[in-house]
């Protein structure tokens, strides 16, 4: 059956791109009020695609953009019950004089090697990596009149915007959407011949420092010496935030943090990533983390705490001979699995606190807090979405870890108690959020097929 479903979907391959180009054109940019009736106009065009489809769906309001939930029809398998997440919101189009042609009247390209390429606003994010598996699921309802999982089907509008809507709308729902796994297409593939498995996101935690010594700014000449400079104050607790090594001396700090099993480190290294390659575009030499970490390692595995700004003092043109009543930094750590950011939270506080000089005091303001996740490298769902892959693309996916963190599947986690399958097909040179995004057709073609596999192992 599985053969015929390919087939189908490569027959059809037109017809998918149409449909594509469609919702493409829809100027769904959920930032700009004057574009509320376009993410409205989204909302119930997926809403009647996945009604085509048998799904029994609506578009539910929420104080922003709408959301899009369809539950599809009873599947004969007795495989997991997935929930499918992607956002229809896009990014605006500025600066609009850089685009070669309209971003909202999508186009194909043909490349001098004879690849193609869909150019438009939301080509791969995310409007044609929804699409990947939205046609999975039409080729197998036309060829097999049904879904081979159970297959359940959340996309919302405010994505670009940090999803204020989503949190409250997973709490709200909880029991409708608390499924078995969940399937999450907003990521990346290595290159165009290898695809991915997402299985770590770093987790986060940030917070501002101000730290107050006098009750005023001080004449430099009257009272430098015995006052006390909170600048300096602040300066010394930072540079003591790392070793010589570049670990993180917070009392605690490492003791949650899961080794690499040996087998991922042989197959990060084997990607081939040089230091040369990773950070000479940027125009940096060596690695500046830990020292007895890879690079890739260091920036998928291992937890970090960076500086993101410092403030004190006066900052403006010319010179002002002052001690400043107040110095301040932001200041933010990724985190991997098993840290809790709270626990983070109140070590990063006992650090602050033990080092604070006399005559000053402390406040912090903590702003994000959200969990590393982390899939099992043996987890049933991973090792069978990862044989359907290199099914389809004749090797096997990369199993990778992020840098950064995409808080929505921390809470399918935290909230809905769901694990999550990271994949998609978006390449690096994609545009993503730039002018003249484009999306491959190898990406829209082989993602398709890729999803009617992952559905068809999973279903076994």
């Amino acid at each position: 059956m599985l053969d015929k479903v390919l087939d189908h979907i490569d027959a059809e391959l037109e017809t998918s791109l149409e449909r594509l180009f469609e919702l493409l054109r829809i100027d769904s940019v959920s930032t700009d009020p004057a574009y509320s009736a376009s993410c409205a106009r989204a909302a119930d065009w997926l809403a009647a695609e996945l009604k085509q489809l048998g799904f029994d769906a609506s578009v539910r309001p929420t104080p922003g953009h709408a959301m899009v939930v369809g539950h599809g029809p009873q599947a004969g398998s007795t495989g997991p019950h997935v929930l499918f997440y992607g956002h229809y919101d896009v990014q605006p189009v500025d600066p609009l004089n850089l685009w070669e042609t309209p971003p909202f009247e999508p186009r194909m390209v043909t490349r001098d090697d004879g690849s193609r390429m869909i150019v438009g606003r939301g080509a791969a994010d995310d409007k044609g990596q929804l699409m990947t598996f939205l046609e999975a699921c039409r080729a197998w309802k036309a060829v097999a009149g049904e879904l081979p999982v159970q297959v359940s089907v959340l996309l919302e509008g405010e994505e670009e915007t940090g999803s204020p809507s989503l949190l409250p709308f997973l709490e709200a729902n909880r029991e409708e959407l608390s499924l078995d796994l969940a399937l999450v297409c907003d990521t990346t593939m290595w290159n165009s011949q290898t695809p991915v498995i997402t299985t770590m996101l770093r987790g986060m935690f940030s917070t501002d420092v101000v730290i107050t010594a006098a009750d005023r700014d001080l004449h430099s000449g009257r009272f430098g010496g015995p006052a006390r400079n909170p600048i300096k104050a602040l300066a010394s607790i930072i540079g003591q935030l790392h070793d010589e090594t570049g670990r993180v001396t917070i009392d605690g700090f490492y003791d949650d943090v899961r080794e690499l099993p040996d087998d991922i480190k042989a197959a990060w290294q084997a990607l081939g990533v040089s230091e040369a390659d990773y950070l000479g575009a940027i125009g940096l030499t060596e690695t500046a983390g830990e020292q007895d970490r890879s690079l890739l390692e260091q920036n998928w595995a291992r937890p970090t705490c960076e500086i993101n700004g410092i403030f004190g003092g006066y900052t403006g043109e010319g010179f002002k001979t002052v001690i400043p009543s107040k110095a301040s930094a932001k200041v933010s750590f990724r985190l991997v699995a098993d840290q809790d950011p709270a626990a983070i939270r109140e070590a990063f506080h006992a650090f602050v606190d033990d080092r604070l000089p006399p005559d000053c005091t402390v406040e912090f303001s903590s702003h994000a807090e959200n969990r590393a996740i982390a899939m099992p490298f043996d987890s049933e769902p991973l090792t069978r979405a990862a044989a359907a892959l290199e099914r389809e693309w004749g090797r096997a996916p990369a199993l990778l870890g992020a840098g950064g963190s995409i808080p929505i599947v921390g809470e399918f986690k935290r909230m809905l108690g769901m694990d999550a399958l990271l994949i998609g097909f978006s390449l690096a040179d994609d545009n993503v959020h730039s002018p003249n995004e484009k999306y491959d057709l190898s990406s829209f073609h082989g993602g398709i097929r890729s999803w009617a596999r992952i559905m068809a192992a999973l279903a076994d």
